[in-house]
């Protein structure tokens, strides 16, 4: 069985990190999917792609992997630098400005 452990993304309408930390290996799919002649539903008799394992840390993930023999790749997470302005949202607001408010 192979899998991949890695930590998603956030969704667009999340502007925090909370709920961000969690890392989840996945299984990868072992069969092809096929699509039902009759309603042309797309279905698959792979169980283990459905699964999904949540896991506080990576390492506890890749533990997991390695106490189970499953074969798991890591996905490391691209960070991004974070947006921290000294005044933060409020200084849009400031009365006491420097510059005329252009927009």
């Amino acid at each position: 069985m192979r899998a991949r452990i890695y930590q998603p993304t956030r969704n667009a309408m999340q502007s925090g990190m909370g709920k961000s930390k969690v890392w989840v290996l996945e299984f990868a799919q072992a069969s092809a999917r096929d699509v039902d002649p009759l309603m042309g539903w797309t279905s698959s008799d792979d169980m283990q792609s459905q699964v999904r394992l949540r896991f506080d840390s990576k390492d506890a993930a890749l533990e997991y992997a390695r106490a189970n023999g499953i074969e798991a790749s890591v996905q490391e997470p691209k960070t991004r630098k974070p947006v921290i302005r000294a005044g933060g949202y409020g200084e849009n607001f400031a009365t006491n400005r420097r510059g005329a408010w252009t927009h």
